[in-house]
């Protein structure tokens, strides 16, 4: 009898063709009756950009792992301003300061919405957050809430014990998996672990008020998981998206809607139990150590709010702030210890204004980050080379619009490819070094105004948790310098590591950072 593994592979590789075949047969009929309301769209003509094919446009370009870099190639030939067909959507695509400045600067307004994302209208229920919301009352309001209720300067900093606190549980957590002994001198540890249980503890707290990591939860419930599928989800180049006529279908016959359907209802009932747990508590903390589920709650249940926020709302609401919280957290981490320790002269100099500053105190303070210039340059650094989200989430022209010299009509997707823009050749020297120095006694930040380096976006659509973000993030790794020396295992250099970056809407290395961590303080 055939062996069942054989007869599943057997039976898979002849679904294959027949799967392929029914895509095809349905975008032809589709293309051939000639109802498609984009092919009547306003012409892109002038507009640079590759020859298309009929049907599926320029989506054959866009295969492999890493569209950022596929988009910085396209770039590299047609220019920062260049047109692509995917599907039956019109997309132009942004690839320099410049024009990054003109789409959300100049036209900020007109490209302030989104484009509808299937993965979204399902796992935020009906993009009813702030990321992927369209621009509108809606959208207005839930930002408000956000950058007043939730994450303003006042909010973040009375978060502080939290992360002081957690960054404590970090070290701890370093010095337990290094602790060598005669037989493993240099015991190696699995870093991006770590750093990843930092970031989940950090937004576990203040988002649900709640420790996940003991008492085994975080692997119970399977956290890492359900971020990884979120960000795989949410990458924005998913088949369907890009025929929003069938979407439904396309995403069915893919099998991407029963896994957006399955990571709904994990977030769903895991938000579910936070929140009924909450109701039947009725936390009573003070107004500064409220968590997000009792802000948010205390929203929903105000009569006399100016919108009214539904559950959903909240839920939506609370999964913007936890999914894509912890996710680029943890990526920055990631990556600037993986160049850090791949660059040891930066690293020294990093450690000796820590250690300088911090002196013979066991724990970096918040206070202590004020004081800490080098830092700020290298975390800049950081978010130069590894944008946590590589290419941003999309905008869509709600009029037309002129940018880079090119007339861009209403109801088209706008790309801005942020991983290209921080390694403009044009802006940066030697752009694909790590070299945090460039920053020093320079004014250009992250935060939205200086468009060479625009990581979290900017204009209306900015996220607006990058003071929230950076503060989890300075102190972390101000913490881990400070504590320990860092060396790669016996044997290994930095051109041996995998680089590789796995794609979605953000980037995370493939690989795990293994390294060795040598206590600096010897009691």
């Amino acid at each position: 009898m055939e062996p069942p593994s054989q007869y599943i592979e057997r039976n898979f590789l002849l679904l294959v063709p027949l799967f392929i075949s029914s895509i095809l047969i349905v975008l032809l009929l589709k293309y051939l009756s000639n109802k498609n309301p984009t092919l009547k769209h306003k012409s892109h003509k002038h507009i640079p950009g590759p020859t298309k094919l009929p049907i599926i446009g320029n989506l054959h370009q866009l295969i492999g792992k890493h569209p950022h870099l596929i988009l910085d190639s396209l770039a590299k030939k047609f220019g920062p301003v260049f047109f692509l067909q995917l599907g039956e959507v019109p997309t132009v695509v942004l690839s320099s300061p410049q024009t990054a400045k003109e789409a959300l600067k100049t036209h900020d307004l007109a490209l302030a919405t989104r484009p509808e994302i299937f993965a979204a209208k399902i796992l935020f229920y009906n993009c009813s957050d702030i990321a992927f919301s369209p621009y509108g009352p809606h959208w207005r309001h839930v930002r408000k809430i956000s950058t007043l209720e939730l994450l303003s300067v006042k909010r973040v900093q009375s978060y502080g014990f939290v992360r002081e606190e957690e960054v404590s549980r970090l070290f701890q957590r370093v010095l337990e998996h290094s602790s060598s002994s005669s037989s493993y001198p240099n015991k190696t540890i699995n870093l991006t672990k770590l750093l990843n249980l930092y970031a989940n503890d950090v937004l576990c707290r203040i988002v649900f008020g709640k420790d996940f990591s003991v008492d085994g939860e975080y692997e119970r419930l399977g956290f890492q998981e359900m971020l990884n599928e979120y960000q795989e989800l949410l990458g924005g180049f998913a088949l369907g998206d890009f025929f929003p006529s069938m979407e439904v279908f396309m995403h069915t016959l893919t099998g991407n809607k029963a896994r957006l359907v399955k990571a709904f209802k994990r977030f769903d009932r895991l938000f579910n139990d936070v929140i009924e747990e909450r109701l039947r508590t009725k936390s009573d903390c003070a107004k500064e150590k409220k968590d997000f589920v009792d802000i948010l709650l205390e929203i929903h249940q105000d009569k006399d709010a100016e919108m009214p926020l539904t559950m959903d709302n909240v839920k939506a609401l609370l999964l913007d702030m936890f999914a894509a919280g912890t996710d680029t957290t943890f990526i920055v981490l990631d990556w600037g210890m993986t160049e850090l320790v791949t660059n040891p002269s930066v690293l020294k100099k990093l450690q000796t204004e820590v250690r300088k500053v911090v002196g013979q105190k066991k724990f970096v303070s918040e206070n202590d980050l004020l004081h800490l210039p080098y830092m700020k340059a290298v975390i800049k650094e950081i978010y130069r080379l590894h944008p946590p989200a590589p290419v941003l989430v999309p905008h869509e022209s709600m009029q037309e619009v002129t940018i880079g010299g090119f007339t861009i009509p209403e109801k088209t997707r706008i790309f801005v490819n942020a991983w290209a823009v921080g390694r403009d050749p044009g802006t940066w020297s030697h752009p694909d070094r790590f070299y945090p120095d460039r920053f020093v006694d320079s004014d250009v930040d992250f935060k939205g105004k200086d468009f060479e380096l625009i990581p979290f976006g900017a204009g209306r659509r900015s996220c607006p948790a990058i003071a929230f973000g950076s503060a989890t993030v300075e102190i972390a790794l101000a913490q881990l310098v400070h504590s320990f020396d860092w060396e790669l295992p016996d044997g290994i250099k930095a051109v041996d590591l995998d680089m590789e970056e796995v794609f979605g809407i953000t980037m995370h290395r493939k690989s795990p950072l293994e390294v060795v961590a040598k206590p600096y303080f010897t009691s």
